[in-house]
């Protein structure tokens, strides 16, 4: 029997089948999260261990920079520095100390300006072998390109006697010496740690080159001594081409001709400056000695050889100063035929020249 319906009919065609999706997907199933949205989960659930890895990095890299970088820039800056000595004076001696006041200019070209802390600094005269000669307290400078700074102390040498005396020899017969500052200080720059710099400048000086330039400018021979005993008074020339102003009190000097001596002088309340030094001179000479050189030099013309023996400062004997003094001779040339003319004695003793 038939029902009319063919058997392709009810067999779906495959253009059909073709056209039905094949990618349905079970019932129950969530899409697949994004890129964005697993990153975000796992720095949700694993936000602590990235802060913990932030903190070990931050700390690798800033760590050496604090603690290790910025103290060898902080001591390049330090070493890179000039240190100036501008002017230096040595006064109130006694045995074993003297008043220092010290001016100095710091000059430095590096973009920090950090501030140093006062520091006790040793001083030692052209090498730091040995003990140095003395210590000073340098006074806290704010390094600027150009930072002055002065200091007023009082320097104790009782420890250092014989350093000193060195010292004082140096100064007196070179013509320039190097001046070695060393220390420790802190440096202080910014919101940076603190942190420890070693100082250690060698400056180069002049000194008083042998008191090379001295010279009687002007003396009178006396008849009648005065009551201290001088016979002769005059004026003495003494260049100090050096920064320093050295306070020495009474200084007496042995005068000799041909290795005789013919007395002494003395130098009353002798301070060295810088520049020229025009000072009194009051001498008690043998005159019959200086006269009887005469015969030799009949020009009047009569070589004198001189001395330091003595330095004397509110009745101390200051031996740095006088070892200092004993180790430098002078020959000077002492017109003695006419201070005779200008005295009138000429005729009286003979001499014609």
């Amino acid at each position: 029997m038939s029902t009319g319906i063919s058997k392709n009919e009810l067999t779906p065609h495959a253009s059909e089948k073709d056209s039905e999706p094949d990618n349905i997907e079970p019932t129950g199933m969530r899409p697949k999260p994004s890129l964005g949205s697993r990153v975000k989960a796992h720095y949700t659930k694993f936000w602590w261990l990235h802060l913990l890895i932030l903190i070990a990095v931050t700390l690798i890299i800033v760590l050496p920079l604090v603690y290790v970088a910025y103290p060898k820039i902080a001591q390049d800056g330090v070493n890179d520095s000039t240190l100036e000595i501008q002017s230096m004076s040595l006064t109130n001696p006694t045995t074993d100390s003297f008043d220092l006041e010290l001016k100095t200019v710091v000059r430095s070209d590096n973009q920090y300006h950090p501030n140093l802390d006062a520091f006790n600094a040793s001083l030692y005269i052209n090498n730091t072998d040995g003990k140095p000669f003395s210590y000073i307290q340098i006074p806290a400078v704010h390094a600027t390109k150009e930072a002055l700074s002065i200091s007023n102390q009082t320097v104790n040498i009782a420890d250092f006697s014989s350093q000193f005396a060195d010292y004082a020899g140096v100064v007196l017969g070179s013509e320039q010496y190097n001046l070695i500052v060393k220390g420790r200080t802190d440096l202080h720059e910014m919101k940076f740690p603190t942190t420890t710099v070693d100082y250690n400048k060698q400056v180069t000086l002049k000194g008083l080159n042998g008191l090379k330039g001295f010279n009687v400018t002007s003396f009178q021979i006396l008849l009648k001594a005065e009551p201290d005993g001088a016979n002769m008074i005059g004026k003495v020339y003494i260049p100090n081409p050096s920064i320093m102003t050295i306070e020495m009190g009474n200084v007496t000097l042995s005068l000799s001709q041909n290795s005789i001596p013919i007395g002494t002088s003395l130098l009353p309340n002798l301070t060295l400056k810088p520049g020229n030094n025009t000072l009194d001179m009051r001498s008690t000479i043998n005159q019959t000695l200086v006269l009887s050189s005469l015969k030799q030099f009949k020009d009047g013309m009569v070589p004198i050889d001189i001395i330091g023996n003595t330095s004397i400062y509110n009745g101390q004997h200051l031996p740095y100063y006088e070892n200092a003094l004993r180790a430098n001779n002078q020959r000077i040339t002492l017109n003695v035929g006419a201070a005779l003319k200008d005295a009138g004695l000429a005729g009286l003793v003979g001499f014609n020249g």
